[in-house]
């Protein structure tokens, strides 16, 4: 998807947003998502008309619950997937192009939220070379192998191991159960490298904690 992308000024000037704690889509990741309430089917409505493109984003302290503050940077995705099912939900795909600095919000003429975005700090999203940058992969396949056993859980260690690095870094940080705070921290990494060593250290971390403690990152 970030192919489909060569340049930042490529991309949107402004784009809708969906704040989503906990949800965390990376660039060319794919994220799955059952869109339900009113100004959300009203965003979707509008992005299938249009650039197709909604920026997930979390959230931080501040603002009231309708309107909560909203993190300095979010993703934003393309819609690659969608279905309408027979109780009005839409159940879509979002495939994510690029990270981007959340600017302006734009006085509220529509029930979802809309941001100007600066997308230009994170060129290198729109790349698909970046693989060669991440190095050895033993040091996460080790973390990985301490965080599932302490939590008692098993993967396809075949599939782990023969999958491209920066892919495997990119699935692990948007599916494991990480706090939003951690998921951030994993988003704003500056560069696939960059990320996997953020994902080794929460993973480490997660695996020294006591089973009754509950993991946290400082």
């Amino acid at each position: 998807m970030p192919g489909v992308y060569r340049k930042t000024l490529d991309l949107p000037l402004v784009i809708p947003v969906f704040p989503l704690d906990g949800a965390l889509l990376l660039p060319g990741g794919q994220l799955p998502l059952n869109i339900f309430e009113p100004r959300y089917l009203n965003m979707l409505d509008d992005a299938m008309s249009g650039e197709r493109m909604i920026g997930m984003v979390q959230t931080r302290p501040g603002g009231d619950i309708t309107r909560p503050a909203l993190a300095p940077i979010g993703c934003a995705g393309r819609v690659t997937s969608f279905a309408e099912t027979s109780d009005g939900r839409y159940l879509i795909t979002l495939t994510g192009v690029a990270r981007f600095r959340l600017g302006e919000e734009l006085p509220a003429r529509t029930p979802y939220r809309q941001v100007r975005a600066d997308f230009t700090p994170f060129d290198l999203d729109l790349r698909e070379d970046q693989q060669e940058a991440v190095g050895d992969a033993a040091p996460l396949l080790n973390a990985l192998r301490r965080y599932l056993d302490h939590r008692g859980l098993a993967i396809d260690w075949s599939e782990a191991q023969a999958a491209p690095s920066d892919a495997l870094i990119n699935s692990l940080a948007m599916a494991l159960p990480f706090d939003p705070l951690e998921k951030q921290a994993l988003l704003e990494a500056r560069t696939i490298a960059d990320r996997r060593s953020t994902l080794v250290a929460l993973l480490e971390i997660d695996a020294a904690q006591d089973d009754d403690e509950p993991p946290s990152v400082q």
